[in-house]
């Protein structure tokens, strides 16, 4: 569906990479610019301690680089911005996450890109819009809009997500927004200019939260895993084999099944527990109910027997015991050197299941330059000797 579909990728670490993977996953052609002074995406050195010090392609990177080439420019040069303006003569997406007016500084901004190719389609990240100058890293974003507030244990101190989330969901709202720009090109011709910021997309992420305060005038609280309208849903309780387990127990019927399958059926019926209004009012004694009577089965039986009725409940799994899933292995990226994820999790389009492994730093200058650009080898020579590339 996008074999034929060029993006070039001016953006570095998790939000704007992860657009440019997305559209390598369905066939299109990803050129990953990188700064050659600081040895590429500064994700190429964000390692765990087991990891080699040689190797760039370290497990972040890895995360979101699948199936791109890779060229290293030095684009604060003008020599360098003219490279990258010939590969946008016949390029359809340009993805960036330039501070606001980086983009203005090196040139590399829509309106000079425009120029040279108005079909472009200009994909613009940032931490806090386009008017601000404030860094936005992803644990800053988290803190400004209340994630880290809300995230935490009763009493606990405020807590960071393990996942760089408000990266994650501004490349979902850039993936939708550039996926509008296309059917807009369809219908116009003409390419345009979409952005979003992480600080926009966590606001619109809060979803009932943001409603819970702003018609509800409550602030929420840090609960833990707790859900402050539903009992029991985020509930963590422990099996007879001292293993977790959660429950998300959406609806009445599915409160009264689970009684049911854990050998007390009047519990679901008793004025108390009837009704969730009535669970979220004693949300500690209906917890204390049915930890009293989950403690007498394993697991896996529980588990099992849940499932069947479609009561809505899992095993609380590390990231092994998650990619030992049978559902997992289909999502599991695959290469003789490294292991990933797909970022592509829907069906029903077609899509490139076979994807090539993350680059190393300018892995693919040769041929993107000779073979892409039909750049004669003087230039290359030259290019080189002035360490534009």
């Amino acid at each position: 569906m996008f074999k034929k579909f060029k993006v070039i990728e001016l953006a570095s670490v998790l939000a704007g990479p992860s657009v440019g993977m997305f559209f390598a996953e369905l066939g299109a052609t990803v050129l990953k610019v990188e700064n050659p002074k600081t040895n590429g995406d500064v994700t190429r050195s964000w390692k765990l301690k087991s990891e080699s010090k040689e190797n760039d392609v370290t497990a972040y990177f890895s995360s979101v680089n699948w199936g791109k080439k890779s060229i290293g420019i030095d684009f604060s040069k003008k020599e360098g911005q003219e490279i990258i303006y010939d590969l946008v003569k016949d390029a359809d997406l340009v993805i960036s996450s330039f501070k606001p007016k980086d983009d203005v500084k090196f040139n590399l901004d829509y309106s000079t890109l425009s120029k040279i190719n108005p079909k472009l389609i200009y994909a613009q990240i940032t931490g806090f819009g386009l008017d601000s100058d404030k860094t936005g890293y992803d644990a800053i974003v988290q803190a400004a809009t209340g994630f880290m507030f809300m995230n935490g244990e009763k009493g606990s101190i405020p807590t960071k997500m393990p996942v760089a989330l408000m990266d994650v969901l501004s490349s979902h709202q850039l993936k939708e927004a550039v996926l509008l720009a296309i059917i807009q090109r369809m219908q116009t011709g003409k390419g345009s200019f979409v952005t979003t910021s992480l600080y926009n997309t966590g606001l619109a992420s809060l979803v009932n939260q943001a409603t819970n305060w702003l018609v509800g005038k409550k602030v929420p609280q840090r609960i833990g895993s707790e859900h402050p309208n539903i009992v029991p849903y985020g509930s963590i309780f422990i099996t007879k084999d001292k293993k977790e387990i959660v429950l998300a127990i959406g609806n009445d019927r599915q409160f009264q099944a689970i009684c049911k399958i854990l050998g007390n059926s009047n519990l679901a019926f008793e004025e108390k527990f009837k009704h969730n209004f009535n669970r979220v009012q004693n949300r500690k004694e209906t917890q204390n109910e049915l930890a009293k009577l989950i403690s007498n089965f394993e697991r896996d039986f529980l588990i099992n027997e849940l499932d069947k009725n479609q009561i809505p409940a899992s095993g609380i799994f590390d990231l092994k015991e998650v990619f030992e899933q049978e559902l997992s292995q289909k999502m599991i990226l695959k290469s003789d050197e490294i292991l990933g994820v797909r970022s592509v999790a829907f069906d029903g389009i077609e899509k490139v299941r076979e994807i090539a492994k993350p680059p190393h730093f300018n892995e693919h200058s040769k041929e993107i330059l000779e073979e892409v650009l039909n750049y004669p080898k003087e230039k290359i020579s030259e290019l080189e000797k002035l360490k534009i590339i």
